[in-house]
């Protein structure tokens, strides 16, 4: 029958299914992604305690027979004359390959023939040490675990090399009846069988007397462990899988692939945990809601069932679920899941003002009794000040890190737990981005002609709605307006009315058509003035995406999360050729991104995002101690939508905070966004020079009148000094060059010289509003150094 059996040189080249492995760029796991558990061990690299208890229990005389024991096959017929019954006794493990590779596990004598037979052709072909390699890889051990790599950290948490005599042994045991002997099902049976296979091991010669009893008289200390992962990227690790299944189908799952991804893995920590402590240092900031639920009166007959509820409760983010069993006045102790005791101190229930309602909080409470009582469920937050009382917050957050040369993701939290919400809000959340859309707007305008010392009007505007004849009248935040404000200052006050004079003279159809050099599509930009507001709808990594323009002088890269892919052979089948940021100084291998604004628009814009963090809406980022830094703050109307988009040559990071269903935050983004940003962007630059751009040659530096914009004396000590791109310098103002009286800002003191100014009234489609992100203006003192040369 030899002419019927399969060809069995494909055992030398056989592809085990092996799981999707997702890595960060440095090589740390992300995910794994499959049914099944598999962890591919070579021969030389698998324990030799190991073997011994698999040789001691499936098959001690392996290394003698020529694939069938005939001293086995003799036992199992034996058997089947006794009983009538037919067994599978006497395979080897050459047969068992034989079969799990070839054959189904339906018992006849038919197939039991065709299994001698197959493993003796196996035998011939392939090498004793092999065909043992192909059998520790391949056999079921139960709870999905294939394989005695994948065993080992299913049932121990531990590679294969760290486990202990005892546990090799329990190993050893499983493919008897993986489902029922394991640990985790039946760890009464699974004793017994591990005692089995060490007294077989003893009985061999393979282990001594000694080593016999201390093994057996080892704890059964097994127990499920889920995948060791090595850094917390779960939204990077669902992107890139869905990206993986577009390219390669379903075989992902089983063809063994490791991805490396873009991400770094210190960045992506950095933005875990500012995502996570920013969030519930909001969430603090707006009262606790209360317990989950009350479990009665506390004693000690019912803690143990006390610890089976909390058990049943899921850990959020490191959140734990307790309850509370013990209070003084101003402490509570709490009872977590695995029975031990805690103590939470006044520092860490202070702030626990009850929240009345979305606008209005309690007093602040002054004993624990104001906040819990006894039989409460909580949630508590470790901290290194110790435990504190928690909540999951209502509010959600993202915050997404490229790298602007060539658009790599180096970091992605797109929410405050996966487990929680797998909704990736950087990805998929279309968002208005309020007013750090605004540069994008700006930049529209010096390509067009307009300077960082055009002077508009900062005042009243009505804009009527010929659909229905309703009126917009948009104001900025201050309810304030500020008269003839030059277009740097109005970035940095981020002044609403000036943006949308702004627009209106630059006219609608060329804006949208040049927004789209940021990546933004016209479907997304209303078709009004509020667009200068930041009534788009985007995403945080399309934000990402555009303002790694302005980081990178000008080109527009694509953002990406894979960067290599490698088969089970460990051979590179794909390797991400991004276009890159080099300007004239590509490498050979590298392509060049198409440029979409002039290095010096992006040098303009850049000083001006620049000064928003010196002495505008984000100064409160200068405590990052850096000058190489630049971002817009966002707010949307009713304080919806919070942001901060800011960047240097060498990172962009968005953060982003909001509730999934729309509503007010209370809270604007220099409050609840810019922290986060800034706790991020302590990590990812900690011990980084700063990187700050060179000057173009196409800017000249030229001293103008702060109220009029125009050029005077390079001598005249009233004036300041602005850039300018070297087409559009500005017109001379004789009058202000001798007549200048040292008034040198172009406000009042109270900010405020224009708020009487009669309003224009402008025809549009548009009635939308968004207001703005800045809190009441700040006038500069010392308009000499107004200009900063970013």
């Amino acid at each position: 029958m030899e002419f019927e059996l399969p060809d069995i040189d494909a055992l030398n080249t056989v592809q085990l299914q092996v799981p999707l492995q997702i890595f960060s760029h440095d090589g740390k796991l992300i995910a794994t992604f499959g049914e099944k558990r598999r962890i591919p061990i070579p021969y030389d690299q698998i324990p030799k305690p190991l073997i011994e208890a698999v040789l001691a229990t499936e098959d001690q005389r392996y290394f003698q027979h020529s694939g069938v024991d005939i001293q086995g096959l003799g036992r199992a017929a034996l058997a089947l004359i006794l009983t009538g019954r037919k067994l599978q006794g006497g395979s080897t493990i050459t047969m068992q390959v034989a079969r799990s590779f070839y054959l189904t596990r339906h018992k006849t004598f038919g197939r039991k023939l065709r299994e001698i037979l197959l493993a003796i052709k196996i035998e011939h072909r392939l090498t004793k040490e092999k065909i043992l390699e192909l059998y520790l890889n391949k056999v079921f051990l139960g709870n999905r675990a294939y394989g005695v790599g994948a065993a080992a950290e299913v049932y121990y948490g531990k590679h294969l090399n760290q486990l202990t005599l005892d546990q090799y042994a329990m190993l050893a045991g499983l493919p008897k009846a993986p489902s029922t002997l394991n640990p985790i099902a039946n760890p009464q049976a699974a004793q017994k069988r591990r005692d089995h296979v060490l007294w077989r091991m003893r009985d061999q010669g393979y282990i001594s007397e000694e080593e016999y009893s201390s093994a057996t008289q080892a704890p059964l200390n097994a127990s499920y462990h889920d995948l060791q992962t090595e850094i917390k990227a779960p939204y990077v690790a669902e992107l890139v899988r869905e990206q993986l299944e577009q390219m390669y189908g379903d075989s992902i799952y089983t063809d063994g692939f490791k991805v490396y991804s873009t991400i770094d893995s210190q960045l992506q920590v950095a933005a875990n945990q500012s995502v996570r402590e920013q969030l519930l240092a909001y969430d603090q900031r707006h009262g606790y809601r209360g317990p989950m639920e009350n479990l009665g009166t506390p004693s000690i007959e019912n803690m143990e069932e006390w610890e089976q509820a909390l058990r049943k409760k899921p850990v959020i983010n490191s959140l734990e679920p307790a309850a509370v069993v013990e209070m003084t006045k101003q402490t509570v102790t709490v009872l977590r899941s695995n029975g031990e005791l805690t103590t939470l101190s006044w520092p860490g229930l202070s702030w626990a003002r009850r929240q009345i309602n979305a606008d209005y909080l309690g007093p602040k409470p002054r004993s624990a009794s104001q906040i819990l009582k006894l039989g409460d469920v909580v949630l508590i937050n470790p901290s290194p000040n110790g435990y504190q009382l928690a909540q999951i917050p209502k509010a959600e957050a993202g915050l997404v890190a490229l790298n602007p040369r060539n658009g790599a993701i180096l970091a992605m939290t797109g929410g405050f737990d996966y487990q929680y919400s797998k909704f990736n809000r950087i990805t998929s959340a279309q968002r208005q981005p309020g007013s750090s859309f605004k540069p994008f707007v700006y930049s529209a305008a010096l390509e067009k002609g307009f300077t960082l010392a055009t002077v508009i009007n900062d005042a009243p505007i009505i804009i009527e709605n010929t659909a229905d004849n309703s009126l917009w009248r948009p104001q900025n935040d201050t309810h304030k307006f500020y008269g003839p404000t030059r277009l740097r200052t109005a970035i940095i006050e981020s002044r609403n009315l000036v943006s949308i004079r702004l627009l209106a003279l630059m006219g609608m159809s060329y804006t949208v058509d040049y927004l789209k050099r940021f990546g933004f599509i016209p479907s997304q930009l209303p078709p009004g003035l509020s667009l200068a507001l930041g009534t788009a709808m985007v995403t945080p990594l399309q934000m990402a995406q555009a303002y790694a323009v302005f980081a990178n002088g000008g080109l527009k890269v694509v953002p990406f999360a894979i960067d290599t892919i490698r088969n089970s052979q460990d051979e590179v089948i794909y390797q991400a050729k991004p276009l890159v940021a080099c300007n004239n100084d590509c490498s050979p291998s590298e392509a060049a991104a198409p440029r979409v604004l002039s290095s010096e628009n992006t040098f303009l814009i850049s000083s001006a995002l620049h000064d928003v963090i010196q002495r505008g809406t984000a100064k409160q980022a200068k405590n990052l101690g850096r000058n190489d830094l630049a971002g817009k703050t966002g707010t949307t109307q009713n304080q919806v939508d919070a942001w901060f988009a800011g960047y240097n040559p060498d990172l962009v990071a968005i953060s982003w905070v909001g509730f999934d269903q729309p509503q007010s935050l209370h809270e604007y983004g220099s409050t609840a966004a810019l922290p986060m940003w800034m706790q991020f962007m302590q990590s990812a630059l900690k011990g980084k020079p700063e990187n700050i751009p060179s000057q173009p040659p196409g800017i000249i530096s030229i001293r103008i009148d702060p109220k009029t914009g125009k050029r005077i004396s390079a001598n005249s000590a009233s004036g300041m000094f602005e850039f300018f791109m070297e087409p559009y310098l500005p017109e001379s103002d004789l009058i202000s060059d001798t007549s200048q009286t040292g008034e040198n800002t172009d406000e009042d003191a109270d900010g405020n010289t224009d708020e009487n100014t009669d309003a224009d009234v402008v025809p549009g489609p548009d009635n939308n509003n968004t207001s703005d992100s800045n809190h009441a203006p700040e006038t500069s003192s010392d308009p000499q150094n107004e200009m900063s040369l970013y």
